[in-house]
């Protein structure tokens, strides 16, 4: 075989699904009718890694050492067990060995160690029937127990999505980095090495991609790059991907291309065809995409401006061929119901829009392109993506991987998959704005959105508008409520550490978060400790925030974390362990009742929050004046009407009892009979073209027609308003 690019996604990322930007490469080149092959090097290794073959090449190369732990020496004396049980747990935990679960979840088979000490309660956790869960849960223990073993003893750089991690973070400099480079291969590194040569046998490139993500890919990607240099140094070799994008935009080590020849920076389309045309010789050096490279031995720049980018409708559609689709590992996390979501399971992945279309939050890169460059795509292309990929994987499950879905986007997405009676679930990432209103989030879930999650940040109002979120506390919580009640799963980002934010407001962010979970509306959340970067508003402008930047040496390679002084002087470090484990156990229903000081060693001030506040905003009745230009949707059905005598004090009159039906229930209304014979008919021609709908100026129209001029007290009051619960709904 041979093709014109590799594409590999160096180890490691995650375990349950591929990285999606090489099949988003793969795809655009397709369009091009240029060749490339695409792999996953993070699963293939840990494949290798975890088997019976490779744990014993693994425990054979651990010399025992009387100062190891105690769990590291239980592990090796338990060694025999786990090569004799890992076959049979991976292909479990590929979904291809299910009838072993109930031995797994009898905690009789697998060998347990230190991480077994501190599980939950896993009756109460998954329950008498959820032996699956319950036993990918063990396994995934299993795993932990031997990754533990493994940074012990055999490579301190392990992480299953992770490798090298630190060496990553806050890489001002490359020294440290090149150093490393120069030591020999780890037993992990000769696995992926042995599985790279293989791969280069295979596709005999003319160029090698590697998709650098995140820290914990940069390594094992430049010991890649290294032993292709030394070993081919025909082929080029180019790096990409989110790392680079956010962190090398201001490369000056020339000890960098020792290793790569190109580094692109942003959408890579357009850069990678621009460095495949000029190594065939069909354009200048001068005439290269958003990329560095080394030029007369000086780090060079070049960004030619009459190449134009490609418009996301122009990409072509994410191809997952070649990657090993159906050996992926799925682990399940208790802790964390949207972790879990993320580590369990096949998800293929898409984006509804490049960049977001909000763009304002301060602490965001929005002056970057990926985030900057706001473009959708229509929901009749997407949903032929989807098509595509369904085809293509077999699997129906999606994951839109987008700084913020549109709603409006969303809304048309959830109709164009009900259209096309597509069964798929999905979910996504969002802002908590009011667009997300009750019928919004019920044809969201009827379409198959099992989950979203958004940004809370920091629950307070003052920091919220200094963050630029635009939404309020308030906003979040009817939002969630929202979601919530139509079904769908709700997971929170939360921050601490914000600049200028008082002990006060991380305590009462805290009691807004308890409140949230107590009443049930907020079912998964975060803490995140607030990170300065420098390509956000407060990075660039940090006297707008009253904070000072700390300056370092000359940064020669990263540049992204930036460390800084704030004037207030609040150590956020001492809320870390009490913000984090309330949390944990708010999210398993326990504590919620208990004082927020048990949270913590240190004394806090008592939350200024009213106990009952959240309770007070959602139970708060709603109403805005319905938009004639508003689309009316019925995806029930009318399964009877009745006329029934009504009197009261010597008056009588008739009324139509209509039964209607939906997926899982039925619910019965009582209308004056001419307008119920008028309203079952339109509940019937909604129904016949239930998803294409009909607007609100419409239906009156039809309402006024039979002479009756009282159409907003019929339709925005009872029983006519509860017709959402039968599937009516206005968007």
């Amino acid at each position: 075989m041979k093709v014109s690019v590799l594409f590999i996604t160096p180890p490691f990322t995650q375990l349950n699904t591929p990285y999606p930007a090489t099949a988003y490469l793969k795809g655009f080149l397709n369009t091009k009718n240029i060749s490339s092959y695409q792999c996953d090097l993070g699963i293939e290794v840990l494949l290798q890694l975890f088997s019976s073959k490779g744990l014993t090449e693994m425990f054979g190369s651990i010399h025992l050492n009387e100062s190891y732990s105690d769990n590291v020496q239980r592990i090796l004396a338990l060694k025999e067990e786990y090569i004799h049980c890992i076959d049979d747990v991976i292909r479990f935990l590929q979904g291809k060995n299910p009838t072993i679960a109930a031995l797994i979840a009898s905690r009789n088979f697998l060998p347990e160690a230190g991480r077994f000490q501190n599980t939950t309660d896993l009756q109460w956790a998954f329950g008498a029937m959820g032996i699956q869960d319950k036993a990918k849960h063990i396994a995934t223990l299993f795993l932990e127990d031997l990754s533990d073993l493994i940074c012990a003893c055999v490579d301190e750089h392990f992480g299953f999505s992770r490798y090298a991690e630190r060496l990553g973070r806050c890489a001002n400099q490359f020294d440290e980095l090149h150093m490393e480079l120069q030591k020999p291969f780890s037993l992990i590194e000769t696995i992926l090495i042995r599985l790279l040569n293989e791969k280069i046998t295979l596709t005999n490139p003319d160029l090698v991609a590697l998709s650098v993500p995140f820290p914990g890919n940069l390594f094992s990607a430049f010991r890649c790059a290294q032993w292709i240099r030394h070993n081919h140094p025909h082929i080029k070799i180019a790096m990409g991907g989110g790392f680079p994008n956010t962190e090398l935009r201001s490369l000056k080590d020339t000890r960098v291309f020792d290793y790569f020849d190109f580094i692109t920076l942003d959408d890579g389309e357009a850069p990678i065809e621009q460095i495949l045309k000029y190594i065939n010789k069909e354009v200048e050096l001068n005439e290269l995409k958003r990329t560095w490279l080394m030029i007369e031995d000086q780090v060079s720049y070049i960004d030619q401006g009459l190449c134009k980018d490609y418009k996301q409708a122009d990409t072509g559609t994410p191809d997952y061929s070649d990657l090993l689709l159906d050996q992926y590992i799925s682990a399940i996390e208790v802790a964390n119901p949207m972790h879990s979501l993320w580590s369990d399971g096949r998800w293929n992945k898409l984006t509804m829009a490049h960049g977001c279309y909000w763009g304002k939050c301060t602490f965001c890169d929005i002056s970057l392109d990926y985030i900057r460059l706001y473009e959708p795509l229509t929901a009749r292309l997407l949903c032929d993506r989807m098509e595509t990929i369904i085809r293509q994987t077999g699997t129906n499950g999606f994951h839109f991987v987008d700084e913020a879905a549109p709603p409006a986007l969303m809304r048309e997405l959830a109709l164009e998959i009900l259209r096309r009676n597509l069964i798929v679930s999905w979910w996504t990432n969002i802002r908590f704005e009011k667009s997300f209103t009750r019928d919004l989030c019920l044809l969201l879930k009827a379409s198959g959105c099992i989950a979203v999650s958004g940004g809370l940040e920091v629950a307070s109002d003052r920091l919220l508008e200094l963050i630029q979120k635009g939404v309020t506390v308030a906003q979040v919580a009817r939002v969630t409520r929202n979601f919530t009640e139509s079904g769908i799963m709700v997971h929170a980002y939360l921050m601490y550490g914000f600049p200028t934010q008082t002990v006060q407001e991380t305590v009462d962010s805290l009691e807004m978060v308890r409140q949230f979970f107590k009443l049930g509306i907020l079912q998964s959340a975060f803490w995140h400790r607030f990170a300065m970067t420098a390509h956000s508003p407060i990075g660039m402008h940090p006297e707008q925030f009253n904070v000072q930047k700390i300056q370092d040496a000359e940064i020669r390679f990263a540049e992204n974390d930036v460390d800084f002084i704030d004037p207030s002087g609040v150590n956020h470090e001492q809320f870390s362990f009490g913000l984090k484990k309330s949390l944990f156990n708010y999210m398993q229903g326990i504590g919620l009742d208990e004082p927020l000081q048990n949270w913590f060693e240190h004394k806090i001030p008592q939350t200024t929050i009213k106990a009952n506040a959240i309770e007070t905003i959602i139970l708060e009745p709603e109403w805005s004046p319905k938009k004639a230009h508003a689309k009316i949707y019925f995806s029930g059905c009318v399964r009877s009407k009745e006329v029934i005598q009504k009197s009261k004090k010597g008056n009588k009159w008739e009324e139509l009892l209509i039964t209607l039906l939906h997926k899982t229930h039925q619910i019965q209304i009582q209308v004056a009979k001419e307008k119920g014979e008028w309203l079952c008919a339109l509940l019937q021609d909604l129904c016949t073209n239930k998803w294409n709908g009909m607007t609100l100026s419409a239906i009156q129209t039809s309402y006024e027609q039979n002479g009756w001029d009282d159409f907003e007290l019929f339709w925005d009051n009872k029983p006519v308003n509860t017709l959402y619960k039968a599937g009516l709904l206005t968007l």
